[in-house]
Parts: structure tokens; C-alpha cells; sequence
């Protein structure tokens, strides 16, 4: 995919990864793919998080990554598409780029490494390693609450000077970091926000997109808060997100993707609301507060 704009923006989808029966369902990923390149989506992240990208074997990864492109493109859909990665080892990780090489993806979503928790020198070393072993983009990706080390502003603005690190998920559930980062960024480095419950405010305040989860749901919509504080008209943006502020709430009421699988289950979107271990399929209870939802939202 070489659909690479000079600055990322937009909404972007996590792509959930459909399994049945254990294996990588492909029908389901097509049918899925196809619907979504009838959506108002700028980009697409495959493997990371929300994809369950931890627990795909390497053939897995780029069968899907295959799927998706060629779905794309017959869809005649032209988007970035994003590969996640993440680990702790510098060395594994220059291994996995040079593996991914020629892959159909346009750059990578790169996880800061989990639980060894380096120094702010070592998250800089990291990750120039990795901006030196490619020539795609990268897309740092903060989120400490899962990997227990946080990504500091004067760190991740240093990494923003090089030419192929063009931007980051900003997970840092610290609204003054986030803040800060908006306020000092370069103009071509891109913040999008992946805390879906802050989409609305992360834009408002001048994100460059949103990499957003729930947006599996009601796709128009999220896309359509965006076009309206882009147009100024934020009174409407303000009156749409206060009827959708709910959704990210229930999708995340339990273990992400396993909500979000289970609403696109009973659409007909995937085969099979099936995660993987250590993953589990969500309670009857919230299944039946999303059966509600959809009644509510009409689909």
C-alpha cells in the first residue's frame, strides 16, 4: 500500500482479527475488510492490540496483511495500512522489520517495550534503532498502562525529528501530557488519540485523529464528529458526541476486542465473537446490554 499522506490524520480503525474454530477466518476478514472500505475510515492498524496481534503466529500476520491489501485494493479503497508491532527486545524487533520487508503494509504501529521498563535514553536508543532499520514509517504508540513505562514529551519530540517516525497513538491517560505534546509537536508529526472515550475532547484540542477502537460501530458517526470541528462548527460536534460518548463505555466494559466482536458478530460482520487465550468471551451480562444498544442504535 502506498497511500502514504505527508501528514496522518483522520479516523483510523484497530482492525479486530476474526478466528473460528481456532484459525484466522478468512471469509469473516474479507467480509469485513469490504465493509469497511464503504466506511468513512482514513487508515487501517492490523495486529496490534485490538487485532489480538500478540497471539498470531508470524504466517497468520501475513496472511492477514495479505487479505486486507488485496481486499483493499479490489475495493479500489487506497488507505494507509499499518502493521503493529511490539516487544522488548531491540534486536527481535529489527528482525521482525526486516522480516516484514515486503509485506504489503504502508508503515508500522511500534509498541513502547513492556515491562522491562527502560530510562527515557533507553526508550530514545529503542526506537532510533528501529526508525534505522526501515524505511517505512513508524508510528510510536504511548500506552503505560500497559506496558508499564510511559514515553516522555521531550523523548518522544526528539524521536519526532527523524524522517520516518511521523507520529503516535497517545495513550498516556495524562490529559496535561497530552496537552503539552498538541501545544509543541512539529506540524508533521501526527498525534492521534487511542483513548476512545477522549475522542471528542483529544480533537477538540487539535489532534490530527483519532486510531479508535469503537469506531468499529457507528463508523459515520465518529467520522462525522471530526468533519464537524474541522468545518468550526463545534456545537454540533459537542451535540453529536454526547449521544455516542456511551458507546466507547460499552465497548470497553469488559476486555477489548471481546465487546467489540461480540456487536460485530451479531451484525453479521464476523463469523464467530471468538478471541484467544488469555482472552475470553464476554458475560452474558454485557451481551445483553450490547443486544439493548443495538436495538437503540438500530442496526
Amino acid at each position: 500500500m502506498d497511500a502514504t499522506p505527508s501528514v496522518l490524520s483522520g479516523l483510523w480503525l484497530p482492525l479486530i482479527t476474526p478466528f473460528r474454530d481456532g484459525l484466522l477466518d478468512e471469509g469473516s476478514l474479507r467480509r469485513l475488510v469490504t465493509h469497511y472500505a464503504a466506511q468513512p475510515v482514513d487508515g487501517l492498524i492490523l495486529g496490534a492490540t485490538t487485532g489480538e496481534g500478540m497471539s498470531l503466529d508470524d504466517e497468520e500476520a501475513e496472511r492477514l496483511v495479505s487479505i486486507t491489501s488485496d481486499t483493499l485494493t479490489a475495493a479500489g479503497k487506497r488507505i494507509p495500512l499499518y502493521f503493529g508491532l511490539s516487544g522488548s527486545d531491540t534486536r527481535k524487533l529489527v528482525k521482525a522489520l526486516e522480516r516484514t520487508a515486503l509485506w504489503t503494509i504502508t508503515g508500522y504501529l511500534i509498541a513502547c517495550p513492556y515491562y522491562t521498563r527502560p530510562s527515557q535514553l533507553g526508550l530514545l536508543g529503542h526506537f532510533s534503532a528501529l526508525a534505522n532499520s526501515t524505511e517505512r514509517p513508524i508510528l510510536l504508540y504511548n500506552i503505560p498502562y500497559r506496558t508499564g513505562v510511559n514515553l516522555g514529551n521531550e523523548t518522544l519530540l526528539q524521536l519526532a525529528e527523524r524522517p520516518n517516525i511521523v507520529g503516535v497513538k497517545d495513550c498516556s491517560a495524562d490529559p496535561a501530557q497530552s496537552f503539552d505534546l498538541l501545544r509543541h509537536k512539529p506540524a508533521q508529526f501526527a498525534v492521534f488519540t487511542g483513548e476512545d472515550h477522549q475522542f471528542y475532547s483529544a480533537l477538540a484540542q487539535g489532534a490530527d485523529g483519532g486510531i479508535t477502537a469503537s469506531a468499529h460501530v457507528q463508523t459515520p458517526a465518529f467520522a462525522a464528529i471530526r468533519n464537524k470541528l474541522l468545518s468550526g462548527d463545534h456545537v454540533g460536534a459537542l451535540a453529536d458526541w454526547k449521544r455516542l460518548a456511551d458507546l466507547p463505555r460499552l465497548l470497553f466494559a469488559e476486555p477489548s476486542p471481546g465487546p467489540v466482536k461480540y456487536w460485530l458478530w451479531r451484525a453479521g460482520l464476523i463469523d464467530s465473537p471468538e478471541t484467544r487465550l488469555p482472552m475470553v468471551p464476554i458475560t452474558a451480562g454485557l451481551a445483553s446490554r450490547i443486544d439493548q444498544a443495538m436495538v437503540t442504535w438500530g442496526t
